[in-house]
């Protein structure tokens, strides 16, 4: 089975998906850390493709950086200087070449993730 990554976002305070939320995605080698993919979610809260897909999948530690403050911006989500949440970064390994989907459940003021199926 080949390996690949996915996320769906969901915003908990306003009750549907967080639609045009910018990802990217970074591979860490050591202390160094390459932009692999840039892409936004759709209207389902999910990105259109894969964001790692089988052909580039490899085993290794990766980082979802989700930019929810330019997200809550776009809602009119009134910001306090600074936000408390700006960016969202989550680093995780892949440790098999499987079907790693990495959810993220979004407020202000809080978030959470886990390892989805």
């Amino acid at each position: 089975m080949p390996g690949y990554l996915t996320t769906h976002v969901l915003d908990t305070a306003r009750g549907c998906p967080a639609h045009g939320l910018k990802i990217e995605l970074f591979r860490i080698d050591g202390d160094s850390r390459k932009l692999m993919r840039e892409m936004a979610t759709n209207n389902d809260g999910r990105t259109d493709e894969q964001i790692l897909p089988p052909t580039e999948f490899q085993i290794g530690i990766y980082e979802l950086v989700f930019h929810v403050g330019a997200y809550l911006d776009a809602c009119g989500v009134p910001a306090e200087s600074p936000r408390f949440l700006d960016q969202i970064p989550l680093r995780f390994g892949m440790s098999e070449p499987s079907h790693f989907h990495v959810p993220l459940l979004l407020s202000p003021f809080g978030y959470s993730t886990y390892r989805g199926s």
